[in-house]
């Protein structure tokens, strides 16, 4: 029952965020055309057959039943439907007209985000304090593309795949975008730079790349003691910093799960220091089976991600709410660009089951932060995706505007109507896709992960 409660609860919230992204993106299409004169039939939440609804002037408000999106339904839209020469046709209506009506609704999406990150930035903003320090190498893995490269602890990183003087969120994010793919870095070490290439291994139910290094900390400082987990049970708390584990020194968390892999089930010795004083706590690690049965690991339920937290002045949270946001789009687009070229794995891509999972997940956290920062991801997203040329999309609709320009005529009919079906069957045949690859994510017993 709980987890049936919990899963309904993650539905409501889902509904609520898409239902609010979409009806600000639709919005911007009906305000336009609005103003442009464009007689608008119907401004509509969902698809299928309406549930509630109100009529006011010319327009059909309603709520209909597949939340699956929205539309602004305008006379004389549909190329197929016969054209009357009515001036409230949107058909009717200049190119550039019908172009800026198409674009409102993902810039609408766009300025969303920007909008949200600004306020949240305004208030609390939180980012991880590794950003902030050299990109130091402090441990690695063993058996990794990082070791077989010769990468040891101390090395600095002072470039990723053309980028020079990256911070950890540079190199990171270049590495998760680049599984099985060949990525050069700039090692420093002893004063001298050496080019190496490293080919990310896929990690993962998203398949992201990882090279198996993780950055130097000055300290190992818990942030995270899972309730009801061995740290816990031992009173281990949060803040606590681990010095030594089986009285080795423990550089970072990633040696201390690197131990856990040959002792399993063994008690651990963890040197612990709390407000200065050395403490001794003895932890029997517990097998995790969560996920599938080759991901499980023996763990004690602690996690170290310290990060800072500030308040930033409005045009400082602006600049960077639109620094944020610019970065976010460039890499949507670059996985988009990797998809294509079959570089990267479906599974980094989201569907409705991982988006869902993620609003519910930054729901139940405290505060409003976490939901409003996931909407505004979503937000981006939504407004980015809309932008592709595929027909029925507004950046297909934006893309036959631009060429019926160039060729100074309408594009004929059975063109235009061939066009959109095969769009049709291009995104019935993603979405599927997506909604597959969400199922491997979820139930990895579904399928074996390569």
């Amino acid at each position: 029952m709980p987890q049936i409660l919990s899963i309904l609860h993650t539905v409501f919230d889902m509904g609520i965020v898409l239902g609010f992204m979409i009806l600000i993106h639709e919005f911007g299409h009906f305000a336009v055309a609005k103003y442009f004169g464009v007689r608008v039939e119907q401004f509509a939440i969902g698809f299928g057959k309406r549930l509630v609804g109100f009529r006011r002037g010319e327009t059909e408000y309603r709520i209909n039943a597949l939340p699956l999106g929205g539309y602004v339904k305008m006379s004389g839209e549909n190329p197929m439907d016969d054209r009357t020469g009515d001036p409230g046709e949107f058909l009717s209506h200049p190119r550039w007209q019908r172009f800026i009506i198409a674009l409102a609704g993902p810039a609408m999406n766009i300025m969303l985000a920007i909008a949200l990150l600004t306020g949240v930035y305004m208030v609390h903003y939180e980012y991880l304090a590794v950003v902030d320090e050299p990109t130091v190498v402090g441990w690695v893995n063993p058996d990794t593309p990082a070791e077989r490269a010769g990468i040891q602890s101390g090395d600095k990183i002072v470039s990723v795949d053309g980028v020079n003087n990256p911070n950890w969120e540079d190199v990171d994010i270049k590495a998760a975008l680049s599984p099985n793919q060949p990525l050069k870095f700039g090692i420093e070490r002893d004063g001298n730079i050496t080019e190496k290439v490293l080919i990310p291994e896929p990690m993962g139910p998203n398949q992201y790349g990882d090279v198996g290094w993780v950055p130097k900390a000055s300290s190992v400082t818990l942030t995270t003691v899972e309730p009801g987990m061995p740290a816990a049970q031992a009173g281990i708390k949060v803040g606590d910093s681990i010095l030594t584990a089986n009285g080795q020194n423990v550089p970072h968390l990633a040696a201390l799960i690197q131990l856990l892999t040959r002792t399993k089930d063994q008690p651990l010795q963890l040197g612990i220091l709390r407000n200065g004083q050395k403490l001794s706590f003895t932890v029997k690690p517990i097998l995790d089976s969560r996920g599938s049965a080759s991901e499980a690991r023996y763990r004690i339920g602690v996690a170290s991600v310290p990060t800072k937290v500030i308040s930033l002045p409005f045009p400082q949270a602006l600049q960077r709410s639109l620094a944020d946001n610019k970065k976010s789009s460039f890499l949507i687009l670059e996985l988009l660009q990797k998809m294509v070229q079959r570089k990267v794995s479906m599974r980094q891509v989201d569907g409705p089951i991982g988006i869902g999972s993620a609003v519910g997940a930054a729901a139940r956290e405290q505060g409003w932060t976490p939901l409003l920062l996931i909407s505004a991801a979503i937000s981006l997203n939504l407004g980015i995706m809309n932008l592709l040329p595929i027909p029925i999309l507004d950046g297909g609709v934006i893309l036959l505007l631009f060429i019926e320009s160039l060729m100074q005529k309408e594009i004929s009919l059975p063109i235009k109507e061939r066009i959109y079906q095969a769009a049709f069957v291009f995104l019935v045949l993603f979405a599927v896709m997506v909604i597959y690859n969400d199922l491997v994510k979820t139930l990895p017993g579904l399928t074996r992960m390569p």
